[in-house]
């Protein structure tokens, strides 16, 4: 994140769920709150929440979570 940080690039953040379905959970939301906020006292952006299962992907920000 510090070389994020020097660079002016926002960050992301992707993960699988193991389950196969890639809806995020109500932990994935609120982990991707503190994340954001965390990037802002840092001054990192989060560009997206990207979250992998085998039924497909889903994104925060598409979803207008972020």
């Amino acid at each position: 994140m510090a070389q994020n940080q020097q660079l002016g690039k926002p960050a992301g953040v992707v993960h699988n769920h193991p389950s196969g379905d890639p809806s995020p959970s109500k932990q994935d939301i609120e982990i991707t709150r503190q994340i954001v906020e965390a990037g802002k006292r840092l001054g990192i952006g989060v560009h997206d929440h990207i979250i992998i299962g085998a039924q497909g992907h889903s994104s925060l920000r598409a979803q207008g979570l972020l």
